[in-house]
């Protein structure tokens, strides 16, 4: 009780700077999570768009990454490499990426830089740097990349998952694309894309640092003033197919790569979702001592390394896994996964597993949110899915509560999981096997 006490604390010090306030723009209200942060002479601002993430991408997979890249190619005016230029000589960091379901753009500098970083937002967002030129050149680099990812079989064997768990969805393809997809994308598609991507209305902003709010919202004002208002656009969850399926996909490889997948019925915000988390950290997402790496590595020698995780976000909820193993233990590695998980679901943990699993949850949190931009976005996290700041909080305790009755009742009503199905890489011994 404790270490749960102690946790506890050092959790409240971190979480409970941030608070949500909002910036009125053109009749729109936009929420605005902010933390005054005076320790450090720094500033963090994450504008993060909602809705917006390569989730969209279902006619034009790979489409929202590319917009992010030429975004990160600077201005037109300036170019890359003087834009690049501009930023380092007032050591700025400005960063475009794109998640499942948001696009976000990260800016961090010093506090006395912080009219320069808002300058140099606003070039950017008015003026990208839209020519056929930049367009070409990131048009190859991903055909590029995406033809060498074909020899990286740990990425070949995940998207074969991918194309079993989330078929007919933009999820069954990578975020980067296809190669024929990206080969058939045109400038004018990005242009179109780009003009609805920044919509006001689907805009939460993180941010925070050595700054008065009053001071922030003045600075911001000019730029969310340039953004278009578009209707908001949600997007549909997916859940996982449950038809057990198994993919082999031929390559020349010494290991045989296995990656394994199958719902998993929870939404971000039930009641229950700690107790997953708990579940998950047994099972297989905590490396020495999970199950999976315990009866794979540990008792039979056939991987160096097994994990296992539940994935829950609004948009999919899924359990996911994988591990490598020599060609010869391929079936044998695979049929142990289907043992372990099934024993895991009919018969629960002990209360040995259990209270090592309290006792690393609970002394680990506080490492995630070490630094100022990973309090902000836990922060939004929070937000997003519609959890209040001090859920962490809440979190630990519930953990520490948790009794091994109420966590064995749990796993075992989530028999989804048990429901796997597998991508698997392989050597091509023979012609037979490819028929």
């Amino acid at each position: 009780m404790k270490y749960i006490l102690l946790t506890l604390i050092l959790l409240q010090g971190i979480l409970m700077g941030a608070v949500l306030k909002d910036i009125n723009i053109n009749d729109t209200k936009i929420p605005v999570i902010f933390e005054k942060n005076n320790k450090l002479p720094i500033f963090n601002i994450q504008l993060i768009f909602k809705n917006s993430g390569y989730i969209n991408d279902k006619k034009q997979p790979g489409i929202t990454k590319f917009i992010a890249q030429v975004l990160n190619e600077g201005t037109k005016k300036d170019g890359s490499v003087n834009f690049a230029r501009k930023l380092e000589n007032k050591a700025i960091s400005l960063s475009i990426n794109t998640g499942v379901e948001t696009f976000v753009i990260e800016i961090s500098c010093l506090k006395e830089e912080i009219d320069n970083a808002l300058k140099y937002l606003c070039e950017l967002l008015k003026d990208p740097n839209l020519t056929k030129e930049t367009f070409r050149k990131i048009q190859l680099l991903t055909i590029s990349k995406l033809q060498q990812k074909e020899n990286d079989f740990d990425w070949v064997a995940s998207n074969g998952l991918k194309q079993i768990l989330f078929k007919n969805s933009a999820l069954e393809y990578p975020s980067s694309g296809t190669l024929n997809s990206i080969k058939t994308l045109t400038l004018h598609d990005i242009k179109k894309r780009l003009k609805s991507l920044f919509n006001i209305n689907n805009l939460i902003i993180a941010t925070g640092g050595d700054i008065k709010f009053k001071t922030l919202k003045t600075k911001l004002e000019p730029i969310l003033k340039n953004l278009t208002k578009h209707p908001v656009k949600t997007f549909k969850s997916i859940v996982p197919l449950d038809n057990m399926q198994e993919k082999i996909i031929y390559k020349d490889t010494k290991q045989a790569y296995i990656y394994f997948g199958s719902p998993f019925y929870l939404k971000t915000n039930d009641k229950e979702n700690y107790k997953a988390k708990v579940a998950s950290f047994i099972l297989g997402s905590s490396g020495f001592g999970s199950r999976l790496m315990e009866e794979i590595r540990v008792k039979n020698g056939l991987a160096y390394s097994a994990y296992g995780y539940i994935i829950n976000k609004k948009s999919y909820s899924s359990f996911q896994g994988y591990l490598q193993t020599k060609l010869e233990n391929q079936q044998k590695a695979q049929q142990l996964v289907k043992k372990v998980i099934s024993e895991f679901v009919a018969n629960g943990v002990t209360q040995k597993e259990l209270d090592a699993a309290k006792k690393f949850l609970n002394g680990s949190e506080p490492l995630r949110t070490e630094t100022f931009s990973q309090r902000l976005n836990r922060a939004f996290s929070l937000y997003y899915k519609n959890l209040p700041f001090d859920y962490p909080q809440q979190e630990l305790q519930k953990i520490d509560n948790l009794t091994l009755d109420e966590l064995n009742k749990f796993i075992k009503k989530h028999t989804e999981i048990t429901k796997l199905s597998f991508s698997i890489v392989l050597q091509k011994t023979s012609k037979k096997e490819l028929d």
